[in-house]
C-alpha cells in the first residue's frame, strides 16, 4: 500500500529557493508575484509577463493590494477586506493554501502581500527570501506570459496584524503608548532628500530604522540573530507590541514587521496611511532635520 503524501509544515514569515523549487506545481502552493515601481507603475505586469516564477499569478501593488487614493488618504490604502478576500478566491487561496510572495529582490513590496494575508487572518503565507533575484541566481526556470489558478473560496478570519489610523497613532504618541518607527532611508527621514510625496520630514517622536537596514548585499534578509540585535539596539528595551510600523505609504512598512517576526519580536503593528497620510493635513507637525 503507498504511503500517504507527508504533511507540509508551512514555516514562515521566510522561504528559501530551494524549499520553493522543492513544491515545484503543488496545488496546495499559491504564489504570488508582486514585483513594483512606484515611478513606472506598469512595469511590474510587464515583467512578470516577460518571466516569472512558474505557477506564478501577478498581484499589482496599486490595484489588487490598495484601495483607490481619497483626499486625505495615503498613497496606499488599505484594501476593502471582501475586495481583498474576492481577489484571493479569483488566486486560486482558501484557508488550506499556503502562499508564498515575492517580488524582484529585497521584499519591499511582497512584504505588503505577507501582511495584508495575515491582516485576512491567513498564517499559512512566507516572503520568497531574496525574491526574483535570488531565485534566478540559483539558475531556476522562469516561464512568461500570464497564469491562473482554479478559483477557491477564501473566508477573511480574525486577522493576525493589527493596524492604525492617523487620529490613533496621533493620540498614542501624545500619550507615549507607542514607539514609531519609520522604513524610510534616512535622507527622507530626515528630510534632505523628498523624491515622492508633498512635504519633507517625519513625524514628531518617531525614530528610523530603515527596511533596507533588515537585509544583506544581495537583498536577502539578515540571519535571526543579526536581525534580533539590530531590532533589540532599536526597541531599546521596549516591548515590541508597543512599535508601531510607518513609511511612506505603509507598504515598505510591512517588511520590518517580516523582519521583527523573523527576529523573534513579533507584535508590531502597522501605520496604514503613513506619511503620505499625515502630511495630508498641515496642522500636524513635522520634523525637518535638513542639516548636513
Amino acid at each position: 500500500m503507498p504511503l500517504a503524501p507527508k504533511m507540509r509544515t508551512m514555516r514562515e514569515p521566510l522561504m528559501e529557493t530551494g524549499e520553493l523549487a522543492e513544491r515545484g506545481s503543488d496545488p496546495s502552493l499559491a504564489i504570488l508575484d508582486c514585483r513594483f515601481d512606484l515611478t513606472r507603475p506598469v512595469w511590474g505586469a510587464a515583467a512578470y509577463a516577460q518571466a516569472h516564477i512558474p505557477g506564478a499569478v501577478y498581484a499589482h501593488l496599486d490595484r489588487d493590494l490598495s484601495s483607490p487614493v481619497t483626499r486625505m488618504s495615503g498613497r496606499h490604502p488599505l484594501p476593502d477586506r471582501m475586495r481583498l478576500a474576492q481577489n484571493l478566491s479569483q488566486w486560486g487561496i482558501d484557508a488550506s493554501v499556503d502562499v508564498v510572495v515575492y517580488d524582484q529582490n529585497t521584499g519591499a513590496i511582497a512584504a505588503r502581500a505577507w501582511w495584508l494575508l495575515r491582516w485576512l487572518g491567513h498564517a499559512r503565507v512566507a516572503l520568497l527570501n531574496g525574491g526574483l533575484g535570488a531565485w534566478t541566481a540559483a539558475g531556476l526556470p522562469l516561464r512568461s506570459g500570464t497564469e491562473t489558478r482554479a478559483p477557491r473560496h477564501f473566508i477573511p478570519g480574525e486577522p493576525l496584524e493589527a493596524a492604525l489610523d492617523t487620529v490613533e497613532v496621533r493620540q498614542r504618541l501624545d500619550a507615549a503608548a507607542i514607539q514609531l518607527v519609520d522604513a524610510r532611508a534616512p535622507e527622507r527621514f530626515l528630510g534632505r532628500n523628498e523624491p515622492i510625496d508633498s512635504v519633507a520630514g517625519h513625524i514628531p517622536g518617531a525614530e528610523n530604522h530603515p527596511f533596507n537596514d533588515n537585509l544583506d548585499t544581495h537583498g536577502r534578509f539578515l540571519a535571526p540573530d543579526d536581525l534580533r540585535r539590530r531590532w533589540l539596539s532599536t526597541l531599546g528595551g521596549r516591548d515590541p507590541a508597543l512599535l508601531v510600523s510607518m513609511c511612506g505609504s505603509g507598504v515598505t512598512a510591512c517588511h520590518n514587521l517580516v523582519a521583527l517576526r523573523a527576529a523573534g519580536l513579533p507584535g508590531g503593528r502597522l501605520y496604514a496611511g503613513s506619511w503620505s497620510e499625515w502630511i495630508r493635513d498641515p496642522s500636524r507637525p513635522v520634523v525637518l532635520s535638513c542639516a548636513s
